[in-house]
């Protein structure tokens, strides 16, 4: 009987003492938009905590810092952002309040996922009256399978530096999130988009066309980040006259109303895609918004 008793103390002291026993504690990510969230949780699977500050409905470029943006990022171990410029007008605010050593710039914590890619349409000069020109190149290139291969290989290092205990992990994660992109690319690349002649409302899709040879003669937007006047919106109703177009393209978060005008009234085809990871139904990670573009592209 005594025996029994003492066995079965030990047992439940082992319970307790299992129980008391901390998870492994995982890597707390903020990450500004969410193809970003997309990418880093293909790599980070489980071992990693996810927030994103910037929903699929709202214009990158417009941005306010929240009370709830700072709350994440005074919590955050690692945080990511587009860089190239598209977060200045929140982030750099968010970072100074949030009084997070991890995350301020020059450290670990502090990464600018630019750093892997090659950007395009670095401008020679500033000037003002061009628009809302980006000084350091186009910031969109999240719609390139090229620079996402790269971006995710410097995610897996990052992670694999902040939590070297999974680094393997990660590495893991990473081939087989390549594979899913070069058999996605073998799919994309039957579409037939390669020469056809596009009008789009921004200057989103640089890097894809550049990938996959589609031409984008005009946009919507006379300048980066300025609407159209209704003299502007004219002038791209001759040119639809005088020259094949085959796509008209807005975003699910700007330029709808505007591309559906200039349909009517030329009978071009006009298509909204999302902009970023969540913007439709369709679009539920990194790989099936860019799909959604280039399906978008190859069936018209």
């Amino acid at each position: 009987m005594l025996f029994k008793e003492a066995k079965m103390k030990k047992i439940v002291l082992l319970m307790v003492l299992l129980i008391s026993i901390p998870a492994a504690a995982k890597v707390r990510a903020v990450c500004t938009l969410p193809w970003i969230g997309s990418v880093l949780g293909e790599i980070g699977k489980d071992k990693v905590d996810i927030i994103t500050l910037v929903k699929p409905d709202e214009d990158p470029h417009y941005a306010e810092p929240k009370p709830s943006m700072l709350l994440a990022a005074r919590k955050a171990d690692i945080l990511l952002y587009n860089g190239l410029d598209l977060e200045v007008g929140y982030l750099p605010k968010i970072i100074e309040s949030s009084n997070n050593p991890k995350i301020q710039p020059g450290r670990d914590g502090n990464i600018d996922l630019s750093q892997f890619v090659t950007a395009l349409e670095k401008p020679a000069t500033l000037d003002r009256s061009m628009g809302d020109i980006h000084p350091l190149g186009n910031p969109h290139y999240n719609f390139s399978p090229k620079n996402i291969r790269n971006v995710a290989k410097g995610m897996a290092m990052i992670l694999g530096r902040t939590d070297p205990s999974n680094a393997a992990y990660y590495d893991t994660n990473l081939e087989t999130f390549l594979n899913k992109i070069a058999q996605k690319e073998s799919e994309w690349g039957k579409l037939d988009i390669k020469g056809k002649n596009v009008i789009a409302y921004h200057k989103l899709f640089e890097y894809l066309a550049e990938e996959y040879g589609f031409r984008i003669i005009a946009y919507i937007e006379p300048k980066p980040g300025i609407p159209p006047s209704a003299k502007h919106l004219g002038k791209l109703l001759e040119t639809l006259k005088t020259t094949k177009v085959e796509l008209l393209i807005s975003t699910t978060v700007i330029g709808e109303k505007e591309t559906n005008y200039l349909s009517r009234n030329s009978g071009v085809k006009a298509v909204v895609v999302p902009q970023d990871v969540g913007g439709s139904p369709e679009a539920k990670d990194w790989l099936s918004s860019v799909g959604c573009v280039l399906k978008a592209l190859g069936e018209n």
